[in-house]
């Protein structure tokens, strides 16, 4: 029963929820990412938003490099059942832990340089995680996750712009060994895919401007080859 009541009776709801659900955690990454850079924080929203959309109505998709899934709910709203995984235990503990009951995503421990899955997903996406695969394992990495694709599956990759980098902060700098321009993320998805749609991003808006001046990149891929 609510024992604290609101002065606006609009308000109200919010009272209820906390005392009847309980309060949200943010998890292992995104507490930190909410503290030292909240409008970080807001930008990686942004890009799950429009996976979200372009996946909207897929059966069953799969994230690589999930993080602590903080996001997840956003693509949940879309598809109907979503598997995350991430190579770092720590990460899927996390995840898992924080599960929202509304929101009943499988969190699974899987680095794709060692191979793919066994299921198999009618899409896959995977943000800000390229760009930590060294050049040399790339091919290994992206032939591993297309191997769990479906025939008519859609693949979403994306990565900060390799023109970024000279505003990056030492610390992504260090993480960030493989950024790409844009018409090299296009030819380098163009080996696996017949059709690769390239947006643009630009804080928490995508577009399809002029890819130089882009802080962020997104490939869209359909047409396994």
């Amino acid at each position: 029963m609510t024992t604290r009541k609101m002065r606006d009776p609009v308000n109200q709801p919010n009272v209820d929820f906390i005392e009847t659900r309980g309060e949200v955690s943010l998890g292992l990454l995104k507490s930190r990412e909410w503290i030292d850079d909240p409008r970080r924080f807001l930008f990686s929203q942004s890009r799950y938003k429009f996976v979200a959309k372009m996946l909207s109505g897929r059966r069953d998709v799969l994230e690589v490099g999930c993080g602590d899934a903080f996001n997840a709910p956003i693509v949940m709203q879309e598809v109907e059942h979503l598997t995350v995984s991430d190579f770092d235990p720590e990460f899927i503990a996390d995840a898992r832990r924080r599960t929202p009951p509304e929101y009943p995503y499988t969190a699974v421990i899987h680095d794709f340089l060692d191979g793919p899955m066994a299921a198999s997903f009618d899409a896959i996406y995977s943000l800000d995680v390229l760009e930590h695969i060294a050049a040399a394992d790339e091919g290994r990495f992206l032939a591993n996750m297309t191997a769990c694709l479906a025939p008519t599956g859609i693949m979403i990759i994306g990565m900060p712009s390799l023109e970024s980098q000279v505003h990056a902060s030492p610390g992504s700098k260090l993480g960030h060994i493989n950024c790409k321009t844009g018409p090299d993320l296009k030819a380098l998805m163009e080996a696996y895919f017949h059709t690769v749609f390239l947006f643009s991003m630009n804080d928490e808006v995508v577009h399809t401007g002029y890819h130089k001046m882009a802080h962020y990149l997104l490939a869209v891929c359909c047409g396994g080859r």
